[in-house]
């Protein structure tokens, strides 16, 4: 099984278009384009009846208590965590491919709603925790959002695009449902998977 994602090599830098936040001319954040990229695959295998597409990143910090604080640093060597950006599940078995834009196009303040959509079901991704308690961003955020790492943090982040392909047309999963309930509920059905890195920083250091 092969995936192709169109706009970066595979474990190059992510463009910024992509992206949640990227690094201003001044100051440490602003929101960019937020835009999906398209992503492809292809030599499926033989009794594959749906599809899902998993974009996580693992090297979240597991505490957010230096997170993106002025004259502190989140060190190279705390624990990290997986942030899910993106949780598609029961994409159609005839569908090869999602347009660049076609899943998300911005940012949208209290997120986009999950649910049906026409290349498949979403799930929320890991911005719903993120902005619980905030009273502009609060929400659950459904679809694809993009990278935005502290802009303190010492390591680069890897972004993993996952597609797999699964021996079932649906997963039953609905509403609010997480990427580790998604890849939860995979267990046993994967017949194939295949994946691309991007990497991005919001540190102007790295």
């Amino acid at each position: 099984m092969k995936v192709s994602i169109n706009g970066w090599a595979d474990g190059a830098s992510i463009p910024t278009k992509f992206a949640f936040g990227r690094i201003p001319a001044e100051g440490r954040f602003e929101l960019a384009d937020n835009i999906n990229p398209e992503i492809s695959w292809s030599d499926a295998p033989a009794g594959t009846k749906s599809f899902a597409i998993i974009c996580h990143d693992p090297d979240v910090p597991s505490s957010g208590e230096d997170v993106n604080q002025e004259g502190k640093t989140v060190p190279a060597d705390l624990p990290r965590v997986d942030f899910y950006h993106w949780v598609l599940v029961d994409v159609p078995a005839d569908l090869s491919s999602i347009a660049e834009g076609a899943d998300c196009s911005g940012v949208t303040p209290k997120g986009k709603t999950p649910g049906q959509q026409a290349h498949g079901i979403t799930g929320i991704n890991s911005y719903t925790d993120w902005f619980a308690g905030d009273a502009d961003m609060g929400g659950e955020y459904g679809g694809y959002d993009g990278p935005c790492p502290p802009w303190n943090d010492s390591i680069m982040h890897h972004y993993h695009f996952t597609v797999y392909a699964l021996d079932v047309e649906t997963l039953g999963l609905r509403g609010s449902f997480t990427g580790a309930e998604a890849v939860a509920a995979m267990k046993g059905h994967v017949l194939g998977e295949a994946a691309k890195i991007g990497t991005y920083t919001m540190n102007s250091a790295l």
